[in-house]
């Protein structure tokens, strides 16, 4: 068959091998929710796109140019054929700069080939998957469930404050880093690019924006000394009974980056943690969609060669050796996620969540519990019901915007475990934010909570900030739920420019932004609390935008009234998937908004 006319067809194409980190993959899931595209999707929601725009695609062309793919991909010659007409369309379709089409086509074709050649992807499959339900079914990520034990779930008794006077654990959580390594002052704040702020960022002619010295309100990411001096003020507020690290420290230009360079990223910046908390602060840490390249690449471990993600897993297990024991680094090495004792009574779960993410193309080829994990994790869990262990489960994209069939199974854990975890710790969306779960009989008892921290990086127009926890401390009996958490900011109108200086503050003050029972007037942060703020959002509109200021970290470039406040409630209510699906289509959205709650790049 020939080639030659092919780049003309290949708008889907494009978004699969290009964008293939930010497309939304829709799956059935144990609960079906019926959807339907329409509506553009929330600009709230959408703000973490890279940039590319990949909508001009139509059914027929979308099934014509899988039907020429599934037979091309059968020889490596025409593989390259394909990647290079790949490029060539992703330019004539306006995707992208020509510069960031052909870097990021060269990044990724080999990877995606790989994934599209083992997997069972048929025309009607994948077009479901970019167009929509109406171009296609799509079960490739069918329904599955993991085993839960036998033993009977114990009685629930609802959480009680801590006695006066009872011990406290003060817990520093660090999130979405993105140290950009070629961030330069002074350069384009507004450009053409996914990223901007960096030594070859173009300035169109209508700005006159330049990146600040801290940090800049545009989608950029941060030079080496804020992360340097955020790590400084922590340990300057500590001491930490402990740390939680959640991912995602390189920056966001993910056309261009190398394995060296992500190596680079994360060996500097774990020393430079260890260097400014100490030797005597534990710090655990999990793996974001960041960490590997191509971005969201992140191969189930039947998946071996150059292939594999053991080389990012095994430097990370080095890097990471003065926090973890040799138990812990030796599934930390298998598949990116590991479990130990924090203190007596309390366990942390890391959780490798790219096995659940809609942007990890891998799990085309098998999406079943990658690497056993769930099943890993209940085996976890039900040994710490046994021993009396409370937990907390940590990762990096939250459960909420998972696969359908993953998100399902996680919700149904946590149900069955509500009395041993304790605490759900994420990042990931770059908004200080939460997401809900209920019982799954009525949909209206309160059982867990997962707290999204604020990032670090200021993508997009957003203050530098970190998350402090308080816990309910170490002592026999111990719920050890969160009590209350703090948001601390670096004001980056105030840092990079004082009047007196004439240039930016060599010493910039962190600040409390917020303290959540103060802000939101309750006394506990019980997922109890939560789903009663919850529905004061729903009737206070005060409220509501008190939240909305708080959630971007004290700098918001939109309001949101209406359908944005519907959005936004309907993602704080649904820690699964499928109840982010049908309070979608309740509302009217047909689905859109679903998607577009998942189809980020942060």
């Amino acid at each position: 068959m020939r080639y030659a006319a092919m780049p003309d067809c290949l708008g889907m194409l494009i978004c699969f091998a290009l964008v293939l980190s930010s497309a939304p993959f829709v799956s059935l899931n144990p609960v079906q929710a019926q959807a339907k595209p329409s509506l553009m999707f929330m600009q709230q929601i959408d703000r973490l796109q890279v940039g590319f725009n990949w909508r001009n695609l139509t059914c027929p062309v979308c099934k014509a140019v899988f039907t020429v793919l599934d037979i091309a991909l059968l020889s490596d010659v025409n593989a390259e054929r394909v990647a290079k007409a790949v490029g060539a369309a992703c330019v004539r379709l306006h995707l992208a700069d020509e510069r960031v089409c052909r870097q990021i086509t060269e990044l990724f074709r080999d990877d995606v080939i790989r994934a599209l050649q083992q997997s069972l992807l048929w025309p009607p499959e994948a077009c479901a998957l970019l167009v929509g339900p109406d171009c296609g079914h799509f079960d490739l990520y069918a329904p599955w469930n993991v085993t839960l034990p036998k033993t009977p779930k114990p009685p629930v008794s609802p959480p009680s404050p801590p006695k006066p006077g009872a011990p406290l654990s003060r817990v520093l959580f660090l999130t979405d880093i993105h140290w950009d390594q070629d961030y330069a002052e002074g350069s384009g704040a507004d450009c053409k690019d996914p990223l901007c702020c960096r030594n070859d960022s173009v300035t169109p002619r209508w700005s006159r924006r330049e990146a600040g010295f801290w940090g800049t309100y545009s989608k950029c990411d941060l030079p080496l000394r804020t992360v340097e001096s955020l790590l400084g003020a922590a340990a300057g507020a500590g001491p930490w009974d402990w740390v939680y690290w959640t991912g995602d420290i390189p920056a966001h230009n993910v056309w261009s980056q190398t394995r060296k360079q992500q190596l680079s990223a994360l060996t500097v910046v774990s020393r430079l943690v260890q260097k400014h908390l100490g030797p005597s602060v534990t710090v655990y840490p999990a793996i974001g969609n960041h960490e590997s390249t191509p971005v969201n690449s992140f191969p189930p471990p039947f998946v071996h060669g150059n292939r594999s993600t053991r080389w990012l897993y095994d430097s990370m297990a080095e890097e990471w050796a003065p926090w973890l024991p040799e138990q812990a680094l030796q599934t930390l090495r298998y598949a990116g996620f590991y479990t130990l004792e924090v203190q007596p009574g309390l366990r942390v779960v890391s959780l490798n969540m790219n096995f659940c993410a809609r942007e990890n193309y891998w799990l085309m080829v098998k999406s079943t519990d990658p690497a056993n994990q769930l099943q890993w994790l209940v085996h976890i869990l039900q040994t710490s019901e046994d021993q009396g262990e409370k937990v907390h489960i940590i990762g990096h994209i939250p459960p909420g915007l998972c696969l359908s069939s993953w998100s399902w199974n996680y919700y149904h854990i946590v149900n069955r475990y509500e009395s041993t975890i304790t605490g759900q710790f994420f990042g990931h969306t770059h908004m200080d934010e939460f997401q809900m779960f209920y019982d799954e009989e009525t949909m209206t008892r309160p059982v867990g909570v997962a707290f999204i921290a604020p990032s670090v990086t200021t993508y997009i127009n957003l203050n530098p900030g970190y998350r402090v926890y308080v816990v309910d401390g170490n002592y026999k009996g111990s719920s050890r739920l969160v009590l209350d958490h703090e948001t601390y900011i670096l004001n980056l109108t105030e840092a990079n420019h004082i009047a007196h200086l004439g240039g930016p503050d060599p010493h910039p003050k962190w600040t409390l932004l917020y303290r959540a029972t103060q802000a939101y007037g309750i006394s506990s942060l019980f997922p109890s609390d939560w789903d009663g703020l919850l529905r004061r959002l729903l009737s206070d509109d005060w409220v509501f935008q008190r939240f909305w200021f708080l959630r971007h970290k004290g700098h918001v470039s939109q309001p949101c009234k209406e359908t944005c406040k519907t959005t936004l409630l309907c993602f704080l209510r649904s820690g699964r998937y499928d109840e982010l699906q049908h309070c979608d289509l309740l509302n009217g959205f047909h689905g859109d908004m679903a998607r577009a709650a998942t189809r980020t790049l942060c």
